[in-house]
């Protein structure tokens, strides 16, 4: 009657090949086990570092909102600008903003009408019309030329009198 288990003739014994496939092994997952355990360790090192760096991080700006709160809010209206440009409006937002934008141009353009209008009073009150002004203008021209030529006129008098003596 036959087996179903093969026979091998060195059942028991070990040979040479089965021990050097022992020490391969044995190297194989002492260096696998030296490798995960590097790369556990240097994992951890770059967690604990970024965490104390984030954390730097958030106290600097805090510091620095605490110090400067302005420039901060203005870095941050900025930035949300940037986002707000970069992204695209779908059509629903340009339906629903569209009548805001023309009131919010409409009324900036009023502002501007009535800041003009109240700056140009005011010029007027002042006595600084445009007409007033050309006035000015004119006579101050007139006064250097009538100024050339007093000079001039006192130069050929005295280049005249210098001449003769």
């Amino acid at each position: 009657m036959m087996s179903d288990t093969p026979h091998r003739p060195h059942d028991g014994v070990k040979t040479d090949t089965d021990t050097d496939a022992a020490s391969s092994y044995e190297q194989v997952r002492e260096t696998a086990s030296r490798v995960y355990h590097d790369a556990r360790d240097r994992a951890a090192d770059v967690y604990d570092s970024s965490k104390r760096a984030t954390k730097d991080v958030a106290h600097r700006a805090a510091d620095e909102i605490e110090t400067n709160p302005f420039v901060m809010l203005i870095g941050g209206i900025a930035v949300g600008a940037l986002v707000g440009a970069l992204l695209p409006r779908s059509a629903k937002e340009k339906e629903l903003l569209s009548p805001i934008g023309r009131k919010l141009g409409d009324s900036a353009r009023q502002a501007f009408a009535a800041a003009r209008e109240a700056g140009k009073q005011e010029l007027d009150q002042a006595g600084l019309t445009t007409g007033a002004a050309r006035e000015r203008g004119q006579a101050l021209f007139d006064g250097v030329l009538k100024a050339m030529s007093s000079a001039s006129g006192a130069a050929a008098q005295a280049a005249k009198g210098s001449t003769r003596g």
